[in-house]
């Protein structure tokens, strides 16, 4: 939370209540993926004066303070998960057709990948991007 605190100071904002109320549903559930309406949903239930439009601006501003990264796993809502400044990519996600549950890969086998894509193309590949669709041990019965 103090490295979280330095990005807002660095960069001229305040950790106020309510940013910090919207920082810490995002760090408690991290495994959730959240939504802004669901982060929304956490926030009021703490602070009922908070607006959706307040929880919008603050996601806004955790992403371009690299504190989160937005992730879009084609169901129609943007999400947000935590940055992670010891991984070099985003890791990839698996995401079940059946109940919607996302879960998370940390082995990156892509590295290779990138190097000959690199060589062939004369491009400099900084990160990728990485989901896979189909079913979880639930719902596979």
């Amino acid at each position: 939370m103090e490295e979280m605190k330095e990005k807002f100071k660095e960069e001229g904002y305040k950790l106020t209540t309510q940013r910090r109320a919207i920082l810490d549903a995002i760090i408690e559930n991290h495994e959730k993926h959240l939504s802004p309406e669901e982060v929304y949903d956490i926030v009021k239930a703490k602070y009922p004066e908070i607006g959706i439009a307040t929880v919008y601006r603050t996601l806004q501003l955790l992403e371009k303070l690299n504190i989160i990264y937005r992730v879009n796993f084609d169901d129609g809502y943007n999400r947000y998960e935590l940055c992670n400044d010891s991984e070099n990519h985003q890791h990839h996600h698996l995401i079940c057709l059946e109940c919607g549950k996302v879960m998370e890969v940390k082995l990156d086998l892509l590295e290779s990948l990138e190097k000959q894509i690199e060589e062939q193309n004369n491009f400099k590949i900084i990160n990728h991007n990485v989901k896979f669709f189909g079913y979880c041990a639930d719902c596979q019965v």
